[in-house]
């Protein structure tokens, strides 16, 4: 089996997927989001090592609630770094009756299609919809997120969007008309959410030693944002 990473376990999660489910924080990241509020799982090497039978063994005690509906999210980091191990643990939750979400920015090695045959449910975190300002936020490549696309519209892949509102960068209602135009790439869409932008991650940054990119900008107002969904739905 293949080892892999592991930032952290949190149970109860309400937040990513239906249900209650337990959250598996993949350990590395590609993109170096302006607003990233996790800049400790960037690195490949921390966090703690698990073969996939133990991962599924620590979050298997809580498969009483996944029957109720609930069931694990792969988060991250970016859980698609690690292709190998993401997939044999799929494999055991599957095999177990378990439902599986992905929790994603899209950006991983290009092995696609046997992990998401065997996920039950992608959160994509939308960063940008334009070439150039989604890699001046994120300094990924923006044709590594479109592949990622194209292989889960190909895949028929139920689908919750995230989109953070950060002020001044993708909080106008103009940001949010093209987002909605951007989004009708996808068929199998069941949720949008937009995230309010917040700094609850600069402490980490100052720990780290890490100049925070956004330093100066407010959080953002969460009653904006429910006034600017109205533009996703026209």
């Amino acid at each position: 089996m293949t080892a892999g990473r592991i930032h952290s376990i949190e149970s109860m999660g309400l937040s990513d997927g239906p249900g209650v489910r337990t959250v598996v924080f993949f350990q590395g990241c590609a993109l170096r989001c302006s607003y990233c509020h996790n800049p400790d799982t960037w690195v490949k090497t921390g966090g703690s090592s698990y073969e996939p039978e133990s991962l599924f063994q620590h979050v298997s005690k809580n498969t009483a609630y996944f029957r109720r509906g609930g069931g694990v999210t792969c988060s991250g980091g970016e859980p698609l770094l690690q292709p190998d191990f993401l997939l044999e643990f799929l494999k055991l939750c599957r095999a177990n009756g378990i439902h599986t979400a992905l929790d994603t920015s899209g950006t991983g090695l290009g092995v696609y299609d046997e992990i998401l045959r065997n996920t039950d449910l992608v959160l994509l975190d939308v960063k940008h919809f334009e070439k150039e300002p989604y890699e001046q936020l994120t300094g990924g490549r923006f044709d590594v997120f479109e592949d990622f696309a194209d292989a889960v519209e190909a895949s028929g892949m139920p689908l919750w969007i995230r989109h953070v509102v950060v002020p001044g960068i993708t909080d106008s209602p103009n940001h949010i008309r093209g987002l909605a135009d951007y989004l009708k790439r996808f068929s199998m869409i069941q949720r949008v959410e937009l995230l309010p932008y917040h700094r609850l991650g600069v402490p980490k940054y100052n720990t780290m030693g890490i100049p925070y990119p956004l330093e100066g900008t407010l959080p953002m107002d969460v009653y904006v944002v429910r006034s600017l969904e109205k533009y996703l739905i026209g």
